[in-house]
């Protein structure tokens, strides 16, 4: 059953999407999965699976690191399946296997009052537009929001974000062009703790002249976060863009290290032959997956669901 957005954000007596909505939304999400699907089945289709021949398990492997499930993801997969005692069904006991690598479904904490979400990746991945998408769901949902323009660098970056705040009817707090981007940061806590707000979602710079550069002004506007409000941030989410496969992970780690994340927006899966990461990332980091981009509507930034997405991976 396709997750509700009530799920992901941990609503009492939240309820999966209704019956009616959920083939709609997983045929969406498998076709947003295509060239990932084909990277990873078109060998394995060519021939029924024999699980005593070698060169059938190499072809597994191959297919499996094509799809950009990454070396670790894939020999823990292998020798989980080498241990089952039935794959007449190889598709079958891939998904079961692949969703449990992906591990339950997470939610996104927007407990506090107020919470605050931290967004960080490299730019390009589509942060800015899902800061904006998960302001519009949020506001759906009853959460007044704060988006806080922290990539004070790029004119551009705050414009947009000022662009989706009047769509989501978000307030906007920027700043001037190349302020202190953890000033923003602060400046946007403190409106929303002073007006009753609900949740602030901060905007990060994805690019600084050097990689060292751009984690030491994270860390510093994290730093800045704990001090204005205890527990905060809540969240710190990474975008990813899943057409960056193996690159993907590594940023993963680097912001990881950097800032604490907790967890992943996928984007870009429909643009793709490498939706495998996302089971690089919740295998090798143990990050889950929160949210999925499958295209650029409102409706497109879903919350990641693990057995969903494993089945829509591998179903022919």
């Amino acid at each position: 059953m396709a997750r509700s957005w009530a799920q992901l954000l941990g609503e009492e007596n939240a309820q999966p999407e209704p019956e009616e909505d959920r083939a709609g939304l997983f045929s969406r999400l498998r076709d947003s999965l295509s060239k990932s699907r084909r990277a990873l089945t078109a060998e394995l289709a060519s021939a029924a699976f024999d699980p005593g021949d070698d060169a059938a398990w190499e072809r597994l492997e191959e297919a499996l690191i094509r799809a950009d499930v990454g070396v670790r993801a894939t020999a823990e997969l292998v020798r989980r399946l080498e241990a089952r005692q039935d794959l007449t069904d190889l598709n079958e006991a891939l998904a079961e296997e692949l969703a449990a690598l992906l591990g339950e479904p997470a939610t996104l904490d927007v407990r506090a009052d107020p919470s605050v979400l931290l967004v960080v990746g490299v730019n390009g991945t589509g942060k800015t537009t899902t800061i904006g998408k998960l302001a519009a769901r949020l506001r759906q949902h009853g959460h007044s929001v704060v988006l806080a323009a922290a990539d004070t660098f790029r004119a551009a970056a705050e414009e947009q974000l000022e662009i989706w705040a009047a769509r989501a009817s978000a307030e906007f707090v920027g700043g001037e062009r190349g302020a202190d981007p953890a000033s923003v940061a602060y400046d946007a806590i403190e409106r929303a703790d002073r007006d009753g707000r609900d949740v602030v979602i901060v905007d990060t710079a994805g690019r600084l002249h050097t990689q060292a550069n751009l984690m030491q002004e994270l860390s510093k506007v994290r730093r800045v976060i704990e001090g204005k409000l205890e527990g905060a941030p809540h969240e710190t989410l990474l975008v990813v863009d899943a057409t960056t496969g193996q690159n993907g992970l590594q940023q993963a780690r680097l912001f990881g290290e950097a800032v604490g994340v907790t967890g992943v927006a996928l984007t870009k899966l429909d643009g793709s032959a490498k939706g495998g990461i996302a089971v690089a990332i919740a295998h090798e980091l143990e990050l889950p997956v929160k949210l999925v981009g499958v295209g650029e509507a409102l409706e497109d930034l879903r919350p990641f669901d693990p057995e969903d997405f494993a089945r829509a991976l591998v179903s022919g």
